[in-house]
């Protein structure tokens, strides 16, 4: 029985494959927070990589529906040459301030 009322549905989490540009380098990985993730890594609690070499810029961000498909990406991403990834980014251009 349809009583017309239209139920809400649940939104799916977006998830992101990001590339940041690094002061020695280049480092890739994935969040559903964007705004938060880059935030921890350019104030020294992100990964230990970018605590070591801290971010220049956010370089791109490519959203999915799901971890699982981030994840994927993400291994496929990181088998690419520097060159390759920074051309990946330049197909999924985003702006976040570091503050």
């Amino acid at each position: 029985m349809n009583s017309g009322i239209v139920q809400p549905h649940k939104a799916e989490p977006q998830w992101y494959l990001y590339l940041l540009e690094c002061q020695r380098g280049t480092y890739t990985g994935i969040t559903n927070n964007l705004a938060k993730r880059y935030q921890a890594h350019c104030t020294g609690k992100g990964a230990r990589y970018t605590r070591a070499n801290p971010p220049v810029a956010l370089l791109g961000a490519e959203p999915f529906e799901d971890r699982a498909a981030a994840s994927r990406a993400e291994y496929q991403l990181k088998q690419q040459t520097p060159s390759q990834k920074r051309r990946w980014a330049k197909q999924w251009p985003v702006q976040l301030e570091a503050n």
